[in-house]
């Protein structure tokens, strides 16, 4: 696969928004995505939590619906959520990669050229979110696409195409964004006043993601970091440090050999 990304600014960048309030907990976004992208099944049978029966993302699920159960004071109510790579802005995994296997597309999302992965890992322990995993087989890494092959041929992604409730929104990402903000504001004026948004916002931890959320409680509810970093964010200054320890010891012991001449 070759890099296609070279007119980066040119596309709008594309997305999902993923409005869990509509969410039926129907699956059929799992099962499109592994239908379209020919994953393979990792399951076999319910995980004893609420209607789960995949657990979390990993290289074999690329979408997971998880399944909240809650008692509140206005009764039962389940909170479900189809959870998928984030698509960061500042995506730690790219910044680690030593291959060139990760990649970003014209569309600005991340993507994971199978043939060049090398099973290293770096990119499982970079990511703020815990979605990249290796296959057990041969240590390669997979994860969401955002269905680079479809959204390139003008397809709607298979899980978004799949959705009956439209719960899974795609788009170009500033439409999305602004249709969020004014769904939340809907929810506010009904009194949902724990509704909000998670990921859309480019001055967070990660410079906002390509996919994103409407949530109805904290994120942790659903088994979301509350505030993702970067884990790569203080590179920079950690190498500039380790330089200057590096040339420390070198100078050190260049005045010991020449003391020692004397």
């Amino acid at each position: 696969m070759t890099l296609l990304g070279q007119d980066l600014g040119l596309t709008p960048r594309k997305g999902f928004f993923t409005d869990t309030t509509v969410c039926i907990g129907c699956k059929a976004c799992e099962v499109a995505c592994k239908e379209w992208n020919a994953v393979p099944a990792d399951s076999s049978g319910l995980t004893a939590n609420s209607f789960d029966n995949t657990g979390e993302l990993s290289a074999n699920t690329w979408r997971h619906v998880a399944f909240v159960e809650q008692n509140t004071d206005e009764g039962f109510r389940w909170l479900m959520s189809s959870d998928v790579c984030k698509h960061c802005t500042e995506a730690a995994c790219l910044d680690v990669c030593p291959t060139g296997a990760l990649f970003r597309t014209e569309f600005d999302t991340v993507v994971v050229q199978q043939d060049v992965c090398n099973g290293c890992g770096y990119c499982v322990s970079a990511c703020p979110y815990g979605v990249i995993a290796q296959r057990e087989d041969d240590g390669r890494v997979f994860k969401c696409t955002l269905c680079y092959d479809r959204i390139g041929a003008g397809q709607t992604p298979a899980c978004a195409k799949a959705c009956p409730t439209e719960s899974i929104q795609f788009g170009d990402l500033d439409e999305l964004r602004e249709r969020a903000t004014a769904r939340v504001e809907a929810l506010h004026a009904t009194g949902e006043t724990k509704a909000r948004l998670y990921g859309a916002d480019p001055d967070d931890g990660v410079g906002g993601n390509g996919a994103f959320f409407l949530l109805l409680d904290e994120p942790e509810v659903y088994g979301l970091p509350p505030n993702p970093k970067v884990t790569t964010r203080d590179l920079p200054a950690m190498w500039k440090r380790a330089g200057l320890a590096a040339l420390g010891l070198l100078a050190a012991a260049v005045v010991s050999t020449l003391g020692g001449r004397r």
